[in-house]
């Protein structure tokens, strides 16, 4: 195992996988990356899975049998979809008893069309967690205003929620309100609260690319200093946020009913700019109790070269907060470039939604049976 990875995960750092595909779990590599590099988690996405159903033939059976079925698209791609994280959640599953219920879990999103509309996408969350029907899910559900209210009421019901496109910190603060009233929900329904678990995806990346692009607009020397630490002073700032919002009477009244904290999660970490380390966005952000969730590349990269010295988190409150306002000394809008990748995220997703549909579409038609032709 990477001594590298342990250590990592000594420091309290759960190290999730941000991938999966029919071949992976087939082979035995996510089982491997299990045993062998302490990933105790999987995400997925619409683009991981437009991504996996274009590849390779580990899915032309079942795409045939859809075909056979005569099912529609959308009933074979969410068949498609939940077989996967079926199959991972099993994988899992012993993480998940290990860790007795921390790890061990396996994303998966609700449909990205709907991310402004807060009643079908709390439905969605209810159909996906009885079609996949395993204790290790979380539902991901977007961040946007309308995603609120359906993450309350998603947990409200006992569901386990991955809080997912958060680039903000004032909407990360609705996050963590929206999950406090769905507990309080569900501890006033009768559901058993150590039963129910949370993360809130906060992306690092991206952060940094949308904001990089703007400083190299504004093309001053002070502007270029300041290139390639936006998104970790951001996600420092969500956790000094964390830590205020779960340090209060309204967290303890829940953690005395057997609540668990809904744990900072780190996303989007693998570099966009080849100039960058390659493990800048998990040794620089290295804080108990958070989930860091990787692309295979990040993961290999941390586990040969990677060098995790503690908490790089808390220490760095001060020099967060002076960065951010000395982006805003240079013109750099904060709140437009949120409002910017939020709705690039979403947009982003939609597209990767539809091209999966599209990809399944053509899957079903290649595969349907051929008419006979006249005697």
């Amino acid at each position: 195992m990477s001594e590298i990875l342990k250590r990592l995960s000594d420091e309290g750092v759960s190290i999730w996988l941000d991938d999966i595909s029919r071949e992976r779990l087939r082979t035995g590599n996510l089982a491997e990356l299990v045993r062998d590099k302490h990933v105790v988690g999987v995400t997925s996405n619409p683009t991981i899975f437009q991504k996996a159903l274009g590849q390779g033939s580990a899915y032309d059976d079942q795409v045939r049998d859809l075909a056979v079925r005569g099912v529609d698209v959308e009933e074979a791609v969410r068949a498609i979809t939940t077989y996967d994280i079926r199959w991972g959640c099993d994988v899992l599953r012993p993480v998940h008893e290990r860790t007795q219920g921390l790890d061990g879990r396996v994303s998966i999103e609700v449909d990205p069309r709907l991310a402004h509309e807060s009643e079908r996408t709390a439905a969605e969350a209810r159909a996906l967690w009885w079609l996949v029907d395993r204790p290790n899910l979380y539902i991901k559900i977007p961040a946007t205003e309308a995603g609120l209210p359906a993450i309350t009421a998603a947990l409200a019901e006992g569901i386990s929620v991955n809080v997912t496109l958060i680039f903000s910190l004032e909407r990360y603060g609705k996050v963590i309100d929206a999950f406090f009233a769905g507990l309080e929900q569900a501890r006033d329904n009768g559901h058993d609260l150590t039963e129910i678990a949370s993360v809130a995806s906060f992306f690092v990346s991206r952060v940094d690319t949308e904001i990089d692009k703007r400083l190299d607009k504004i093309g001053s020397d002070a502007a270029g200093k300041l290139k390639a630490q936006a998104g970790l002073a951001n996600a420092r700032l969500a956790y000094a946020l964390y830590e205020e919002k779960f340090g209060g009477d309204r967290w303890q009244a829940l953690k005395d009913a057997g609540a668990r904290p809904q744990r900072p999660l780190w996303a989007s970490t693998g570099v966009k700019d080849p100039d960058l380390p390659d493990t800048l966005y998990v040794d620089q952000l290295i804080a108990p109790g958070t989930v860091n969730t990787m692309p295979e590349a990040t993961l290999l990269a941390e586990a040969e070269h990677g060098d995790p010295r503690g908490d790089t988190v808390t220490n760095g409150y001060d020099a967060a907060r002076a960065h951010m306002a000395a982006l805003k000394d240079v013109g750099v809008d904060y709140d437009d470039v949120v409002k910017v990748l939020e709705e690039e995220g979403v947009e982003k997703f939609e597209t990767s939604w539809t091209d999966l549909l599209k990809t399944v579409e053509q899957e079903l038609k290649d595969k349907a049976p051929k008419k006979a032709g006249p005697a």
